[in-house]
């Protein structure tokens, strides 16, 4: 004999159990505002609802609500660090609160920005949020809006007529950097370029800044300041290979991308002799608490990323209010955090 699983549970089961109406069970379930219905029947209805197993049916409440309540949080394939990972864990939380459910959404690399867009609608998602790659165009907006996405809003650099963009300056984090070192009066600045090609997005804003602060022009020098971009793999073969040809750079700085970098540089120059900072002053940027307790402790640049929950508020606001005119924020700021490093 073979088994077969009970049908689920409705609300009219849920009725049944609690000697109510299925309108009740559908007040209670749904908290419909406006409809009295006492504590002690609202107990009751709860407790039949969770004796039985019932799930709500997601299509269903769709309906009800007139959106589904999805936001996608479309992200190109990149290897996040701490802080962005802290940052997108507290805005699933926001939005959690506000009743969405968060899906962090993978872009395949080979799709056209039209194709992606009609990847996104397919799951017919109430907001998306598009992060730090041109996968958004105006034709993927028209093609969200017609599928239902009642709020779209990119996060990064790139801005999309008609669309609400939060702009965090990756430039910033260089121009931050650079300035620090050009005052402690180096002149030959090396800046770590990771060769992760998905960490472009961030790192050649980056190094650009740098060269902005010191007055340099790209791949040229101002007032004798000398900016070297230097290839880095994430291995320690590939750090050691950079501490054994430092003394032959003529450089006396570097600005290691971010803390991890650093970090990573840090342990290759103290394997192979180089003080730090005496013949090398390291910078790393996102300064988390990894630059503390390395030693010497790490400069870094802070970066002051948008609240997640603030930002929750802002995509529940757009969701209610569709016909709001796109706006620009910029948001997040830079400052160093000096300490022993450099």
């Amino acid at each position: 004999m073979s088994e077969t699983s009970s049908p689920a549970p409705t609300s009219a089961d849920i009725a049944r159990l609690a000697g109510v109406s299925r309108a009740t069970v559908s007040y209670v379930l749904n908290d419909t505002a406006g409809v009295r219905v006492s504590e002690q029947t609202r107990q009751r209805v709860r407790a039949a609802a969770d004796q039985l197993g019932y799930v709500p049916h997601a299509a269903a409440r769709s309906l009800r609500a007139g959106h589904s309540g999805l936001v996608l949080l479309a992200t190109p394939e990149v290897t996040f660090g701490p802080l962005f990972t802290e940052f997108f864990t507290e805005l699933r939380a926001g939005l959690r609160s506000h009743g969405y459910t968060a899906v962090l959404y993978g872009n395949r690399a080979d799709l056209s920005g039209r194709e992606a867009a009609r990847a996104w609608a397919e799951l017919r998602p109430t907001a998306v949020v598009s992060g730090l790659a041109d996968d958004l165009t105006p034709e993927g907006l028209e093609i969200l809006r017609r599928s239902g996405t009642r709020a779209v809003l990119t996060l990064g650099p790139q801005q999309v007529p008609g669309v609400h963009a939060l702009v965090l300056d990756q430039r910033e984090m260089g121009v931050t950097a650079g300035a620090h070192l050009l005052a402690r009066g180096h002149r030959a600045i090396g800046v770590i370029m990771p060769t992760d090609e998905t960490l472009r997005l961030f790192s050649e804003p980056r190094l650009a800044g740098v060269r902005a602060a010191v007055g340099a022009e790209a791949g040229g020098a101002a007032d004798g300041v000398r900016v070297e971009p230097l290839d880095l793999d994430y291995t320690e073969e590939s750090a050691a290979a950079l501490a054994a040809r430092w003394r032959s750079l003529g450089l006396t700085a570097l600005f290691c991308y971010n803390d991890e970098y650093a970090a990573l540089v840090l342990a290759a120059f103290q394997d192979a002799g180089i003080a730090v900072p005496g013949e090398a002053a390291l910078v790393g940027s996102d300064d988390l608490m990894l630059a503390r307790v390395l030693r010497p402790r790490l400069t870094s640049v802070h970066v002051a990323l948008p609240q997640g929950l603030v930002l929750a508020d802002l995509i529940d606001r757009l969701i209610r209010e569709p016909e709001t005119p796109a706006e620009t924020h910029r948001v997040g700021s830079a400052r160093i955090s000096v300490r022993d490093s450099g």
